[in-house]
């Protein structure tokens, strides 16, 4: 059974791309469902660009110091390949971690929007943005990808709220992707994660882990920049 704090947590997390503190003491009105997602063997996506078709590192500097992060193309292959894509097109340089939560237990260190690289946005007004293709005007949405235990492909735009059969966990260190209240929302945000976070296992689309660099990570504090993101590794295994 979850700790009230933690229901409370997703709650909060599907109702906003900002992630925010949970406190124990918080009295949550969940509106997660108690239906297991169905899996399915058929990939609607496997045309879906960009993806990453095996792994890759990304070298990400934050002050001053390296922080490296394995994506795991893999089991999340659309949702590893964006990361590597966006930070191959330069868009994570010079972003800003909008949202570091350590009280009353630790959370996350989230950064990545966009609306960020402009330094006159103060700290407090991000959260919400997403990428825009520049070639249409579009923002790029993913769709929630989550691969379970036993099967061939992720499945696609919906929760597993069976968290015990996903391949991919939120360990302390995973890197996930943050997302609105629609399944299939995630764009360029994302978030670090300060502790093991199982009870969000299901819930939002982990595609890589940090190994190198943990002790960066937990040092990262509210509006640090990142200063550069480069691939160092896989690059090949990325297909526009």
């Amino acid at each position: 059974m979850r700790h009230p704090w933690q229901v409370f947590c997703i709650a909060v997390l599907i109702g906003s791309l900002t992630l925010v503190g949970c406190a124990p003491t918080s009295t949550p009105d969940s509106e997660s469902s108690t239906t297991e997602s169905t899996t399915t063997t058929v990939n609607p996506f496997d045309d879906y660009t960009p993806r990453l078709e095996g792994m890759a590192k990304v070298e990400m500097v934050v002050n001053g110091q390296s922080i490296v992060i394995e994506l795991n193309g893999e089991d999340a292959p659309i949702t590893a390949g964006n990361f590597a894509d966006l930070v191959e097109r330069g868009v994570y340089d010079g972003l800003a971690f909008h949202r570091v939560i350590r009280d009353p237990e630790p959370f996350v260190a989230q950064g990545g929007d966009p609306v960020g690289k402009d330094p006159s946005v103060p700290i407090a007004q991000l959260g919400r943005g997403g990428y825009v293709e520049p070639e249409t005007g579009a923002r790029r949405d993913l769709p929630l990808e989550i691969k379970l235990e036993g099967s061939e492909d992720p499945v696609y735009g919906r929760a597993s709220l069976d968290g015990s059969k996903v391949t991919l966990k939120h360990e302390k260190g995973t890197i996930a992707m943050a997302r609105s209240q629609a399944p299939n929302s995630a764009s360029a945000q994302f978030y670090f994660t300060l502790a093991e976070l199982s009870f969000l296992d299901g819930n939002y689309a982990v595609f890589g882990k940090v190994v190198e660099g943990i002790d960066v990570v937990d040092s990262i504090q509210m509006g640090d920049r990142i200063e550069s993101a480069r691939l160092i590794e896989g690059a090949d295994n990325l297909i526009k």
